[in-house]
């Protein structure tokens, strides 16, 4: 496998190309459309809801996690998750940067 070369690219590309990463998995979106409609903090019913195993909700919530996405707050024995909505504006505004750029003069 080759060696990526990220650094040739800004540091906005290689950040949209990181959260373009973690969002490629429909379980994550589907995690993120679940949390994001919730008027509080989401604590053991995202297994229930999205139908995949508890160790891959866990890993999913972990990417979306240390992209900063989600928050984590652990209450006992149980860890609750919420949109970090600083990181979700961030995104939203980085995204849209990217899509509005975009000039469509071509075929």
């Amino acid at each position: 496998m080759g060696i990526t070369k990220s650094q040739i690219f800004s540091s906005k590309q290689n950040q949209l190309a990181s959260i373009f990463k973690v969002l490629a998995h429909p379980g994550r979106i589907a995690i993120l459309q679940y949390i994001s409609r919730q008027e509080a903090c989401i604590c053991n019913d995202i297994v229930e809801e999205i139908g995949l195993a508890q160790p891959t909700i866990s890993q999913h919530l972990k990417e979306l996690k240390n992209i900063g996405l989600i928050h984590g707050e652990i209450e006992g024995k149980k860890v609750c998750y919420c949109i970090n909505l600083a990181t979700w504006k961030e995104v939203q505004e980085l995204m849209n940067s990217f899509f509005n750029t975009t000039k469509f003069n071509c075929c």
